[in-house]
């Protein structure tokens, strides 16, 4: 009884957090709707292959067809015995919530996890929980359907709480803390924002070794440092089969290393064994666009129509915005109609970003209580979150800070792994928070420090709310006309078609507008942390209970960050269970789908070819979308799929859709070594024009000749040279696998049995000799021939070949990794040992609360 009084207050925190989390989403989840968002529906087309395999057989696929010609699914479906062992954790933590109920709940029961180790009173940690989670990121995600996102951002907090723990002395519940939530995180299968908290954790232990120096405590620093390294390593053997063969995949992807020396059309710089500096630093957060985090909307707010916008509405100049943009639309659209869609002020996001679906908030009153922060905590932790907090910006900003940017890209290890920079501000978003929530606990167990140190206080509201007075009275001086640096360019541009005269009222009246969005914004921020710091004046007083001042807090920062958030993620984002699980078959699909083939592949020209993962819900996809795509099929898109595919798309448009009067084998030869044997074509009703290729080389065949090469690009450009059906090329470290080519008169493949990790094949050769396979290699894939193992080469520059005896055969090539078996033992043994660490804290927690010790 004791222990459940001691903890009382804490289950009425958590039942606030249930309430909040269903609260915000009662509409559509009493409905029964759910989640829409890119990344779910996408998923549809990703998963559609693995589901129905799994469903059929109950065994997991290693492997998919639906997109990008096969690619193993360590990336897409990451489905392991053990990680569903470690999911059962997940549904205790979420205490049955589910879906986007349980992403707010994680949210913040993660960070009051982490403001009570701290020993946070129950309403200070409450406080820091809701200012935390709903950090307009956090929302952002989860609208976007960035799930693995938001699953590792939730649990990050309660594995730092674990990492207090420990140097606050209390190791048995620190190490499982940090196990199992370092556990949790991992298999929410986000490395990039593991990898951005690293950096976090690290300085906070630098902090804790500053501290532990000038107290004379480096023993009790080095134990506490030896049970977070213990802990942080059962965590990672916990998720053993993710992170090996993730490691062992990034090799092969974009990440890793192209061996072709100069990839095609590539004007930008390589990165070693990383992706490219522009695409890595594509999404960079501006300099300016910064003070998003203290006012929302200083750069607009997310992309979307300018004219749609209420606030844009309301300027003096806005019927003078709406005349020149529909003057410049329609002279544009009469030039040509694609210039019409760079029209000037359409967007009402006008940051340097390609596009946004909203900026990063972490709150006004939060920025007053981080400079608290900054003023009024002593001790190094306090330093080590300023440095965590410089270095989120300094990563954030990418391209916007070249220099350093470059440095990092090319000295700092992994950081050329990762793209869209800007989503570092996570750290930010972290740091921020707590060194607020530090700096109000300063000031509420002294509250004399607002009177002995006032100059701190006055010095916190100026750097925040005076900056944001200054953003509300003189928006032109800090941030002129409100352009995009891609509108400046295109209004240069625009003085060739329009006298000066219209131009400069067009870039008056979109100054105007956005000025008008921007004060809107800054006022409201300015109105929060007036208010916030008239009660702290009042608290330091006497005037005010600090349990009412946390209150209010609370009650301030969720009517502050509810409003803003509701903007980017509300009931329109919600929709019918079966519109997201199920996806819409097009006529072009229904008449592809008449085709009984076991395997051929379809290129979809209705859509964004290579980063649109629709058609794979129905076909094997050559195109696709996915950020850790093979390396060789990105350079075979790069050297010959896209090109192949605009030279297709002109042949067969001239030829009226007859094949027969399209030269199929010299226009589009690798596609036809793809299999591909249907093109969708765009139509006037959307449903896409069906055209089969009677060229498509089919599921495996039979070469008279392989010509060996010694480098990747003779391997590449040899596939613009070999007719392709009769001919390979390959890499001469594969030559003993692949042997030497025979007369191929009187040979013949058959696909007999399909499954996406297994295939089996019916040969027949006179003399025997070498079959190219139209599927992507990778290792891992093995061949038997009537069962006897054959080794597996690569032709092609991405595709299979083995070499085959004379006469009849049955060949079956299969996916299983044995490394899975390895990983999996030894994931179960880390899970034991945390879930044992668990058991023994708990049961020693409630006997010292019995006796009174606690």
């Amino acid at each position: 009884m004791d222990f459940l009084k001691k903890i009382a207050p804490d289950l009425i925190a958590v039942v606030a957090f249930l309430v909040i989390s269903f609260c915000y989403f009662a509409g559509p989840v009493s409905e029964g709707l759910v989640l829409g968002g890119h990344d779910n529906t996408a998923g549809v087309g990703l998963n559609n292959e693995i589901n129905a395999y799994r469903e059929a057989t109950g065994e997991s696929s290693r492997w998919t067809n639906a997109l990008f010609g096969g690619m193993p699914t360590y990336q897409i479906a990451p489905s392991y015995e053990s990680s569903r062992v470690l999911g059962s954790f997940n549904r205790i933590y979420g205490l049955g919530t589910t879906g986007v109920v349980f992403y707010v709940f994680a949210y913040l029961l993660g960070f009051y996890i982490l403001m009570r180790a701290f020993n946070f009173k129950v309403w200070l940690s409450a406080l820091g929980a809701v200012v935390w989670a709903f950090s307009s990121y956090f929302f952002i995600i989860i609208a976007a359907g960035h799930i693995w996102k938001v699953l590792t951002l939730a649990f990050i907090p309660p594995t730092i709480a674990g990492l207090v723990l420990c140097y606050r002395g209390r190791l048995l519940w620190g190490g499982t803390v940090t196990a199992l939530f370092t556990a949790l995180q991992i298999l929410s299968n986000h490395l990039q924002m593991t990898y951005y908290f690293f950096f976090v954790m690290l300085l906070m232990v630098v902090a804790y070794l500053v501290d532990a120096i000038r107290r004379h405590t480096l023993p009790q620093f080095l134990r506490a440092t030896g049970v977070v390294v213990l802990a942080g390593m059962l965590g990672l053997c916990a998720n053993l089969s993710n992170l090996y063969h993730t490691y062992e995949y990034s090799k092969e992807t974009m990440r890793g290393k192209s061996e072709l020396t100069q990839p095609a059309h590539s004007t930008d710089e390589a990165t070693g064994s990383g992706l490219e500096r522009s695409y890595i630093t594509q999404w960079s957060y501006g300099l300016g666009e910064t003070w998003t985090l203290l006012v929302p909307n200083v750069k607009g707010g997310g992309s979307g129509s300018l004219m749609d916008n209420p606030k844009a509405s309301e300027s003096d100049a806005f019927p003078t915005y709406q005349q020149c943009v529909a003057q410049t639309y329609q002279t544009l659209s009469e030039i040509d109609g694609r210039m019409a869609q760079a029209t000037p002020g359409l967007n009402q996001y006008w940051g340097n970003q390609p596009f946004t679906v909203g900026p990063v908030y972490v709150g006004a009153l939060v920025c007053l209580l981080f400079f608290m922060g900054v003023f009024y905590v002593r001790g190094p932790i306090k330093w080590g979150l300023l440095a965590a907090t410089m270095l989120s910006l300094l990563f954030a900003w990418g391209h916007h800070s070249p220099g350093v940017t470059d440095f990092f890209i090319d000295y700092l290890p992994m950081y050329n792994k990762f793209r869209t920079v800007s989503s570092a501000l996570v750290m930010a978003e972290f740091t921020i928070p707590l060194l607020a929530m530090l700096g109000l606990a300063a000031v509420i167990r002294q509250p004399e420090l607002l009177k002995q140190k006032p100059v701190y206080f006055y010095v916190s509201f100026g750097l925040t709310g005076g900056v944001a007075l200054l953003f509300a009275l003189f928006p032109g001086l800090f941030f002129g006309d409100c352009l995009s640096m891609q509108e400046a360019d295109i209004f240069t541009q625009l003085g060739r078609i329009f006298p000066p005269d219209f131009l400069a009222t067009y870039r008056e009246s979109i100054a105007s507008v956005r000025h008008a969005i921007l004060t809107a914004s800054a006022w409201r921020s300015f109105g929060i942390i007036a208010f916030g710091a008239s009660l702290l004046w009042l608290y330091g007083r006497g005037k005010l209970k600090a349990w009412l001042l946390c209150a209010v807090f609370i009650l301030v920062s969720l009517v502050d960050m509810w409003n803003v958030n509701r903007h980017y993620l509300n009931d329109d984002n919600f929709t019918e269970p079966a519109q997201v699980t199920e996806a819409k078959k097009t006529r072009a699909d229904e008449f592809i789908l008449q085709d009984k083939g076991l395997d051929y592949r379809v290129v979809d020209l209705t859509h964004d070819t290579f980063n649109d993962n629709t058609i794979g819900a129905w076909h094997k996809n050559i195109g696709g979308y996915h950020a850790a795509k093979l390396r060789r099929y990105q350079d075979l898109i790069d050297r010959h799929l896209k090109p192949e595919l605009d030279a297709a798309y002109s042949a067969v448009a001239s030829a009226g859709a007859d094949m027969s009067l399209v030269s199929g084998d010299s226009i589009f030869p690798v596609l036809n070594m793809l299999n591909t044997r249907y093109f969708i074509f765009p139509s006037q009703d959307g449903q896409g024009i069906p055209v089969r290729n009677p060229y498509a080389n089919g599921e495996a065949w039979f070469v008279d000749r392989v010509q060996y090469v010694n480098t990747a690009d003779d391997e590449m450009a040899a596939l613009g040279r070999l007719n392709l059906k009769h001919e390979a090329v390959a890499d001469a470290k594969f030559k003993s696998a692949i042997g030497d080519a025979l007369p191929t008169a009187g040979c013949s493949v058959r696909l007999t049995k399909y499954a996406p990790n297994e295939m089996h094949y019916e040969v027949n050769s006179p003399k025997g000799g070498v079959v190219v396979f139209s599927e992507i290699y990778y290792p891992g894939w093995t061949a038997a021939v009537d069962g006897n193992p054959v080794e597996v080469g690569r032709a092609n520059y991405t595709l299979r070949a083995i070499h085959v005896p004379a006469g009849k055969h049955t060949v079956v090539m299969e996916f299983r990794p044995t490394s899975i078996t390895v990983t999996e033992t030894i994931a179960y043994v880390a899970i034991a040992l945390v879930l044992i660490g668990f058991v023994t804290a708990l049961v020693l927690a409630v006997r010292r609360s019995r006796k009174g010790r606690v």
